[in-house]
């Protein structure tokens, strides 16, 4: 009998906790527009509070990733998760002109074998409902990401409401669209020549052109960066933020192996200098994460797939 009773409260626990949103979700968003296929990238980290809801709120979208803390309801009765005043970027945003969008989640909790999902619309508040379109987004739940102790950390660790990067007089623009072509820099390409190469990966890929995008792999803390291919410079001191730094790049035929290095200008605030290069070939993306120093310059190499 009391193994019966252990066994029931043991399933009614585990009930209770597969019917709660608290926890780390992700997904997608996508606009609700025909003639668009525009994407959002969606992470929600939430727990309880005192009647009401809190978490963390990330998105990477085009060029550029933000975070913010969001506040809510959930109605645990009707499994409904309400959330107010996102701030979203409207989906025909471009690096010269960015609208903002605020909008409000709502999203109905799905729980089954297989997982759990939150599944709804962000919806633009009065102000913006003639320009802004609704986004249904679908998140699942990551059990492993969802331990109280990592839900805890990833909200205490939350540093910005909003970590886009704004660069002061002196800085590069937040987006930055670099044409491939050698520049020169004597001090730069005279340095590279004494650092050492390091190569951490090697991918291959099907097209003759690719897209590099960089950007700073964690909290923004001053890197700044030249990137050479093949040894020709093609960019110097360019500042890593939450908004690329955007290649397109034409393989070498004439060469095997191509080379993307990574030269460090300086170390930043928190040593060394890393960051995340998102590499597109086509419809595939490869997140390859490079750290160079003043001695070391981190080197992607890349192979042209045999056709």
């Amino acid at each position: 009998m009391k193994k019966s009773c252990l066994i029931l409260l043991l399933f009614v626990c585990v009930q209770l906790d597969a019917q709660s949103v608290f926890g780390y979700w992700y997904g997608s968003a996508t606009v609700q527009s025909s003639g668009t296929a525009n994407n959002y990238l969606l992470e929600l980290v939430l727990k309880p509070e005192k009647g009401y809801v809190s978490g963390v709120f990330n998105y990477y979208f085009k060029n550029q990733f933000r975070s913010m803390l969001v506040k809510g309801n959930y109605d645990a009765s009707g499994r409904i998760l309400t959330l107010y005043d996102i701030s979203i970027p409207y989906h025909k945003s471009n690096a010269g002109m960015e609208i903002e969008c605020q909008m409000n989640f709502k999203g109905s909790l799905r729980v089954a074998k297989a997982g759990s999902n939150l599944i709804g619309l962000m919806t633009s508040l009065p102000a913006y409902k003639y320009t802004c379109t609704d986004l249904s987004f679908n998140l699942a739940f990551n059990a492993d990401a969802s331990k109280q102790d990592s839900v805890l950390r990833a909200i205490r660790e939350f540093k910005e409401e909003n970590q886009v990067w704004t660069p002061g007089k002196a800085d590069t623009l937040t987006a930055v669209r670099v044409i491939q072509r050698k520049v020169t820099n004597y001090f730069i390409e005279n340095q590279y020549k004494q650092r050492e190469k390091i190569t951490g990966q090697e991918i291959s890929v099907g097209s003759p052109t690719i897209s590099l995008d960089f950007y700073d792999n964690g909290e923004v803390d001053g890197d700044s960066i030249s990137v050479f291919f093949n040894d020709q410079l093609l960019a110097f001191s360019q500042k890593l933020g939450t908004r690329s730094i955007h290649f397109d790049i034409a393989l070498d035929s004439t060469k095997e192996v191509n080379e993307i290095t990574m030269f460090a200008d300086n170390l930043g605030s928190i040593p060394p200098n890393t960051a995340l290069m998102i590499v597109t070939d086509g419809d595939k993306q490869y997140d390859i994460r490079l750290s160079s120093s003043l001695e070391k310059s981190a080197t992607l190499r890349i192979r042209r797939k045999e056709e």
